[in-house]
């Protein structure tokens, strides 16, 4: 076996959301990128948004690093692979530091990441160092190295949070309040990077105030080879047509690299842009957001009889969340419903709360597939499941339907967490 690589590497981390993790590990990557550093970020957690923004900043792809979803030796790989070609590797927590089961702490302890935690102290004095301290000492095998206080008002302000922080922890400076470093958001999140059009001149203004005590590289760690692992070339020879534009974005760079792997050729289209659905033997409709382009794909143009013409072949159609209303027969928006591919009995009405969010796992006989929900909306239909998602942490699970060639869900899924199943998705169902 090779011997491990090593690379300094640090979790960035905060109490809570909201806190401006994604504007500082953002900012990190692209002062260490202007050093001429090699820089490789990573996610925890399943999230679409947040690595625009990190792949933005740092100039290469972001993978997600999750024990339920990507799995423990899968997370070790790209650790591996990636101290192997940076001088520095970033990961960006998710939520709160200990929220969630798995949690950012978890992927902290399990690869010996020391911690940086950003906190917002626009509303804080010395109960910052209390918070400081709560989450140095909560769990010991999580070493929160550093903090950094955001949103401050001022030299005084800093000073007063700077004077509450105890050894062990560095206090590593402040950041002051300002709308020039704000990332805007929505429902989901973030925006996309490409919906933010100074979006490099924000990372850059962050970048700029980051403390000089922030940019010192963490300690090394170790990331031992992992086994090889290659995935049988179950898809040799076929050719998946990926939506891929403004609506159909919530993409995992890993997903297309399982494809690749398992010998697919992928072929790329937007459906917003008009483009047709390229010669292919299946196809996949991401999530995103439809509701915000429903008038453009409500129109009758040549993508949409193409994809009915795809399915009447009962050639194999995968449809996530976002897809899924699509497929659907209307989609209710505030602004009126508007008809959509109507391959699914259904009609997906947009709501102002939360539909669903969680970690999810679906039984596909072949495999079970791993994967998440986050939607703000609902589906009405009489079509019966297929079946049901599980949520491993005993949230509200997910409905999975079949209809002739469709497989269609508010699940996103991880392929390489059952490859087998993966396959059977774009082989043909009818």
């Amino acid at each position: 076996m090779s011997a491990a690589a090593h690379c300094p590497a640090l979790l960035v981390a905060a109490p809570a959301s909201g806190q401006g993790k994604t504007s500082i590990t953002a900012a990190l990557a692209r002062r260490h990128r202007d050093a001429g550093r090699r820089v490789r970020v990573f996610k925890c957690g399943p999230d679409f948004l947040d690595p625009m923004i990190l792949e933005r900043a740092s100039g290469h792809p972001v993978h997600q690093l999750d024990l339920f979803m990507v799995g423990e030796d899968h997370c070790r790989r790209l650790l591996y692979d990636a101290a192997q070609d940076a001088d520095i590797i970033l990961v960006e927590g998710v939520m709160g530091l200990f929220d969630g089961d798995p949690s950012s702490a978890d992927i902290a302890a399990h690869f010996g990441l020391s911690v940086l935690a950003v906190i917002d102290g626009s509303a804080m004095a010395q109960s910052f160092g209390a918070l400081v301290h709560g989450l140095a000492s909560y769990r010991q095998e999580v070493a929160v190295d550093g903090v950094i206080a955001n949103r401050i008002a001022g030299d005084r302000h800093a000073d007063m949070l700077r004077e509450s922080v105890k050894p062990p922890v560095r206090w590593l400076g402040a950041l002051p309040r300002d709308t020039t470093f704000a990332l805007p958001q929505r429902y989901l999140g973030l925006l996309m990077a490409a919906e933010i059009p100074d979006l490099d001149s924000r990372i850059s203004a962050c970048s700029a105030a980051l403390p000089d005590d922030a940019l010192a590289l963490p300690p090394p760690v170790a990331f031992p080879a992992p086994a090889p692992s290659p995935l049988p070339p179950m898809l040799q020879g076929r050719r998946i047509a990926i939506a891929r534009d403004a609506c159909f974005a919530f993409i995992y760079a890993d997903n297309l690299a399982v494809l690749r792997e398992m010998g697919a050729e992928l072929r790329f289209f937007s459906p917003l842009a008009g483009e047709d659905l390229p010669e292919c033997d299946a196809l996949w409709l991401p999530g995103g957001y439809p509701e915000l382009h429903a008038e453009v794909l409500a129109a009758d143009r040549q993508w949409q009889r193409s994809i009915r013409r795809h399915h009447a072949m009962g050639k194999a159609l995968l449809a996530e969340c976002g897809g899924m209303m699509v497929c659907s027969e209307q989609l209710e928006t505030a602004d009126g419903p508007f008809p959509m591919l109507g391959l699914l009995p259904a009609q997906v009405i947009i709501q102002d709360r939360l539909g669903g969010l969680g970690l999810q796992e679906v039984d596909l006989r072949t495999g079970v597939l791993r994967g998440h929900s986050f939607h703000y909306s609902r589906i009405e239909t009489d079509l019966i499941p297929l079946s049901r998602s599980r949520n491993p942490n005993g949230g509200r699970d997910e409905a999975v339907f079949s209809c002739g060639s469709l497989l269609a869900s508010y699940v996103h899924f991880y392929f390489r967490s059952a490859p087998e199943a993966t396959a059977m998705l774009f082989s043909a169902r009818q």
